[in-house]
């Protein structure tokens, strides 16, 4: 299978990592094209693939090709390689707010689209990746993108009109994780813990938090309730973290997250 890239930027390169390293597609049946020479050399010297400056070459080359630029950036390549697309290639988006109709106009002609939207624990293996796909993608065809998206991570098929969401609640958040991340490891140093120590806590505290979701079952709230014995410490920061909107200055964010995904 040939897969083409569009964008060698970090998103791609992750994901193009993680198909690699778990052997989903050979480096040597993998192009990338990118306007940045440095991105290109980046990715030839790093993933050891095929590179090359010209989009158009790649669109040509692949059996299904990955749109891995920003979202502002979409009409114009699409404009530049629509007419050596053809109908049994598969299209890979990974733009927000870009619907599968608005797709559909762009390319003017019956084209297989994947929509998705990973996020950056693609780096490291841990991503999730939301999908949906135009009526042209036969069955056979997105289970064979779906293996493909899980090479760096989860995925989970989900109807379009979800798609603003996943933005919010998993492509935009590892931002809203790291920076508490940091809030606490700064609180952790304020109290007097070595500054790498607390990074190290914090993100350990994190990491095995969401484990106990995933793999417990349990709601999220028991497993806070776990924590709070009466009259002891955890209740009293949680108190602390209630009456300063914790849960409502989240709420908020990701509402605005998922508006600004939608008008993109």
């Amino acid at each position: 299978m040939k897969l083409g890239f569009i964008g060698c930027g970090n998103m791609a390169s992750a994901m193009m990592k993680g198909i690699i390293e778990n052997n989903i597609v050979n480096k040597e049946e993998i192009i990338g094209a990118d306007l940045s020479e440095a991105m290109i050399t980046k990715a030839e010297k790093d993933l050891g693939i095929n590179v090359t400056s010209d989009n158009k070459e790649v669109a040509k080359q692949s059996e299904i090709l990955v749109l891995s630029v920003k979202p502002q950036f979409y009409e114009t390549v699409i404009a530049e390689i629509k007419d050596v697309v053809s109908a049994s290639q598969i299209i890979i988006t990974i733009a927000p707010g870009k619907t599968l109709d608005w797709l559909d106009k762009q390319f003017g002609k019956k084209v297989k689209i994947v929509r998705t939207m990973p996020n950056t624990p693609a780096l490291v293996g841990e991503g999730i990746t939301g999908a949906c796909y135009n009526a042209n993608v036969t069955a056979d065809e997105l289970e064979k993108v779906v293996t493909i998206l899980k090479g760096f991570g989860k995925c989970e098929v989900i109807p379009e009109h979800l798609m603003d969401v996943v933005v919010s609640v998993s492509g935009s958040s590892p931002a809203y994780v790291f920076m508490f991340i940091e809030a606490m490891a700064d609180a952790a140093v304020a109290d007097g813990m070595p500054r790498a120590q607390a990074y190290e806590f914090a993100a350990q505290a994190v990491i095995g938090s969401a484990k106990m979701v995933l793999e417990t079952g349990k709601h999220p709230g028991e497993l806070k309730d776990m924590v709070c014995s009466p009259g002891g410490t955890t209740i009293e920061a949680v108190r602390v973290l209630e009456e300063k909107g914790m849960r409502s200055a989240v709420f908020e964010a990701m509402k605005a997250c998922t508006r600004k995904a939608r008008g993109l």
